[in-house]
């Protein structure tokens, strides 16, 4: 099979949890060994609703890369870089930005949906920067020459505007760029801890992956479970119920046993979450080792980012030489 180009990445907001590692990180260890694959550290993108709290960004570069780096990505296979240091991500931003109007850009569901989310935030005056993302994401994919993007559903609308830009810039100055395709895992966004549908850094609902057994312990015990259960032996419903939904994705050879035990009432939800708590802590368990590894030799991690970053950076000055001389911008260029 022919290789191709791969771009994916992460906010550096926060540590990352087990809603990535089944919903991404498994996936990116999987592609690393049949395809090109770019990791990006999107601390600019971060900045578009982080843009008053600049430390919360840089403290967590380094923490996602070992978070990463502990679930089995290799950086000899891998090439992970810092957007901010990519100049010709910016600048291919304002090239694109006039290409897409602000009605499109408001139109976008993922834009729309997210933009409800952050009400908080920006209360009825959203920042150009946090609308205008979508481009910055398009010019993202395209300076490396990105074919094969991986995203959950509710990205899918990025995407598509990427291909909006890419043809529109084509239409107009010529075959320059690739279309890419996104891609979709087989896992999809995986539950928090409270049964919201999104598990985040935000809502207090995640199990990180640097989770210690205690932390583990004390979030799984605080779970929810069925409410209508109030007695050990009452008779449970797992499919309402957290710690079943967990037990899907760490206690796979278990679970049909379990949740027969819990719908006969022969099971009790502390029991239940007990084994949960000594399924996930073994899981993650060599996980934590290779991160803790990372965690001592910090100028590796520095070093792995760096040499990613100076990769990137050429390849996207490639792109970029392209792209001026498409749009008659290089004006120095020998004849």
């Amino acid at each position: 099979m022919e290789k191709k180009r791969i771009l994916t990445g992460d906010r550096p907001t926060g540590k990352l949890h087990i809603g990535h590692y089944f919903g991404s990180l498994q996936n990116r260890v999987k592609l690393q060994d049949m395809h090109e694959t770019f990791i990006e550290v999107a601390d600019v993108q971060a900045l578009t609703d982080n843009f008053n709290n600049p430390e919360k960004v840089k403290n967590n570069v380094k923490e996602i890369i070992m978070d990463q780096l502990s679930v089995g990505i290799d950086p000899n296979k891998v090439t992970f870089f810092l957007q901010s240091m990519i100049p010709e991500i910016a600048e291919l931003t304002v090239f694109y930005s006039n290409l897409v109007t602000i009605a499109r850009l408001e139109r976008n569901p993922t834009v729309k949906t997210e933009i409800a989310q952050k009400r908080e935030i920006f209360g009825e005056s959203v920042t150009y920067g946090f609308l205008g993302y979508p481009v910055s994401q398009a010019a993202d994919i395209t300076a490396f020459n990105a074919t094969i993007i991986p995203v959950g559903e509710d990205q899918l609308p990025l995407i598509e505007q990427c291909r909006e830009i890419v043809r529109k810039f084509n239409s107009i100055y010529g075959e320059t760029l690739q279309e890419p395709q996104a891609y979709l895992g087989e896992n999809k966004r995986i539950k928090g801890l409270d049964g919201n549908e999104k598990m985040g850094k935000s809502l207090g609902n995640a199990i990180y992956l640097s989770d210690s057994e205690e932390e583990i312990s004390k979030k799984v015990m605080s779970a929810v479970t069925d409410p209508s259960r109030i007695k050990k032996d009452d008779p449970g419903n797992p499919n309402i119920c957290m710690v079943a939904y967990y037990h899907n994705l760490f206690s796979k050879e278990e679970v049909e046993a379990i949740c027969e035990e819990c719908k006969a009432g022969r099971r009790g939800c502390v029991a239940c979450k007990k084994q949960l708590i000594k399924n996930i802590t073994e899981h993650l368990a060599p996980i934590r080792e290779k991160r803790c590894y990372y965690e001592q030799r910090p100028e590796e991690v520095k070093e792995i980012l760096m040499e990613g970053t100076l990769k990137a950076r050429k390849e996207a000055a490639i792109t970029m030489g392209k792209v001026k001389e498409a749009m008659k911008l290089d004006y120095f260029k020998e004849v």
